[in-house]
């Protein structure tokens, strides 16, 4: 049993085979998925897919990167959506430098705003960072995140600031990139990080694990990162499918 704790099924570019792509995730083994939705499109677009299907979950926020676009309607939408039956966590929300359509001040400021949130509504919180590592580190330690705890969503940082997020009650989940030859850090905390604090992911349609790299990106390939962990940390397949499925029916308070 695999849990693919972030997927964009709502996303484009399963338009046209979307039945297919759910279809080869369930052979896979791929038994739970949350389908997170960043802005109003892709929000309503997950709630109509967890309606649809039973191992459908979601996750509702708003980007970092559309941050400049977040209205107070929207955070009140958001607050009405956590009471939804199949929404399981805030997110992904966080902090992008790389792109710059929305400055950092007000970034922090929607970051912050949904923090307080997820808190009010007792909701963990699916974190996205890009170059932004410390700021959020500090931001998650202000505003007491502590409390609701979540996901470091495709980390790609180092094994000491791993640490410091578990020491906040994160879960560290690792991605496609932990299977690319040359990804030190991902590797890295595969091994150094217990397996009680990993989650897997596949953040598909995006960062495609190998072989598949620079094709479109699947949630059966989630498997493909659980092997890759499995050979990293010494232990068998089934053990990290196991525990990592534990790990998030934990923390998305899942039966």
């Amino acid at each position: 049993m695999l849990f693919d704790t972030h997927v964009h099924l709502n996303a484009a570019q399963y338009n046209d085979d979307l039945q297919e792509v759910i279809n080869r995730a369930l052979e896979a083994g791929v038994k739970h998925q949350v389908v997170v939705g960043f802005d109003r499109e892709t929000i309503t677009r997950a709630l109509e897919l967890v309606e649809q299907y039973d191992f459908l979950y979601a996750a509702v926020g708003w980007h970092p990167v559309d941050a400049i676009d977040m209205t107070d309607e929207d955070l009140q939408w958001l607050e009405d959506l956590a009471a939804h039956p199949k929404v399981v966590a805030l997110g992904e929300m966080g902090l992008d430098y790389y792109w710059d359509k929305s400055p950092k001040d007000v970034q922090k400021e929607v970051f912050r705003k949904q923090i307080r949130l997820a808190k009010k509504v007792k909701l963990p919180i699916i974190i996205h960072n890009r170059d932004a590592t410390q700021d959020i580190v500090d931001i998650l330690k202000e505003e007491g995140a502590s409390e609701v705890g979540g996901i470091m969503h495709c980390f790609s940082g180092s094994v000491e600031i791993a640490k410091e997020c578990m020491k906040m009650n994160f879960y560290i989940s690792l991605g496609g990139p932990v299977t690319f030859k040359n990804a030190r850090m991902p590797k890295e905390v595969a091994k150094e990080i217990p397996l009680e604090k990993l989650l897997i992911e596949t953040d598909c349609p995006y960062l495609t694990p190998h072989p598949f790299r620079g094709k479109r990106n699947e949630p059966s390939y989630v498997k493909l990162v659980a092997e890759e962990i499995a050979s990293l940390k010494e232990l068998s397949f089934e053990e990290v499918a196991t525990r990592t499925t534990e790990n998030a029916k934990k923390l998305f308070k899942i039966e």
